[in-house]
C-alpha cells in the first residue's frame, strides 16, 4: 500500500514541478479517488470470501429449495392438483439450471458447504448430472397427467435424479 502511496504524491510532485497549478486541485482529487481504488483492490479477498459465502449459501438454499418442492410435488399428486405440482417441477428444473453456475473453484470448502470434492473433479459429469435433472422434470412435467402411477413416474423422473447426486457429490449425513 505504501509504495502506492509513494506513486501517488511522485506524481503529485511532477505536477507541480512543471508549474501547473491549475493541475493541483484536479491531482488532488485523482491522488485522494487513485489511492481508494488501489485499497480496495487490496481488500478484494474480504469481497471475495463473502461472495464465496453467498455462493454457498445460494446452492444450499436452491437443493434445500427443490427437496421441499419435491415432497410437495408428491403431496400435491396423492391429491390428484397435477396442474400445481405441474408449476412446482418447472420450478425445480429452473433450480437445477440456477447450480449450474454455483460450484467455482473458489466454493470448494468452507462455510459449511456439503459438496464434496469430486464436483470439481469431474465437474462436466457434474454439470450434465444438474442439466438432466432439469430436463427430467420437464419431462416428467409434460407426462404427468397421462401416469397410473404417480409414485412410478416420481421415482423414475424426480427422486433417482436426487439420488444419483447425491450418492456420488454429497457429503453424508
Amino acid at each position: 500500500m505504501n509504495q502506492w502511496k509513494n506513486l501517488a504524491n511522485q506524481l503529485y510532485r511532477n505536477v507541480i514541478s512543471f508549474g501547473m497549478s491549475y493541475f493541483i486541485k484536479i491531482n488532488n482529487t485523482f491522488k485522494v479517488l487513485f489511492i481508494v481504488l488501489l485499497s480496495f483492490s487490496f481488500n478484494s479477498n474480504a469481497f471475495s470470501e463473502e461472495s464465496t459465502k453467498d455462493i454457498i449459501k445460494k446452492r444450499k438454499s436452491l437443493f434445500s429449495q427443490n427437496y421441499k418442492l419435491a415432497k410437495r410435488i408428491s403431496i400435491l399428486l396423492n391429491e390428484v392438483e397435477i396442474e400445481d405440482s405441474k408449476k412446482l417441477m418447472l420450478r425445480m428444473s429452473d433450480n437445477y439450471l440456477e447450480l449450474l453456475t454455483l460450484f467455482p473453484e473458489n466454493t470448494k470448502e468452507g462455510h459449511g458447504t456439503e459438496a464434496l470434492p469430486i464436483i470439481w473433479e469431474e465437474k462436466d459429469k457434474f454439470d450434465a448430472l444438474m442439466k438432466k435433472s432439469s430436463d427430467q422434470m420437464i419431462k416428467l412435467a409434460s407426462i404427468i397427467e397421462d401416469q397410473d402411477d404417480f409414485r412410478a413416474a416420481l421415482k423414475q423422473y424426480m427422486w433417482s435424479s436426487c439420488k444419483a447426486c447425491h450418492s456420488r457429490y454429497r457429503a453424508p449425513h
